[in-house]
């Protein structure tokens, strides 16, 4: 795995609507393709992504085999105070991967 990319305001307003965006590159394998010479790809997946907003859950997504490779995640979420957003994907095979971002709300 080489990189995990989030994009957040810096800043943001009290009140306001803000957009999340979130890439990890990870080969997302569904275990029913096959290779090459003919034999089963072994299951590779992501189920898993959560974002925290000062520890209270603000978005969260089961990832099942049919997701693409390099999943993109986007999604919105009211600014409310100045805190840490907390990023975590995990997968079937329970390896975590984690980042932080701040967010100041003026």
């Amino acid at each position: 795995m080489s990189g995990i990319r989030i994009s957040v305001p810096a800043t943001a307003k009290s009140g306001e609507i803000i957009e999340i965006k979130t890439l990890i590159q990870h080969k997302m394998e569904s275990g029913f393709r096959r290779g090459s010479r003919g034999e089963v790809l072994e299951r590779d997946i992501i189920n898993l992504f959560t974002c925290t907003y000062n520890g209270d859950i603000v978005f969260k997504a089961d990832l099942f085999p049919s997701i693409a490779a390099n999943p993109f995640i986007t999604f919105f979420m009211k600014a409310t105070q100045s805190g840490t957003l907390n990023f975590s994907w995990s997968d079937q095979d329970g390896k975590i991967w984690t980042e932080t971002r701040t967010l100041t709300v003026e």
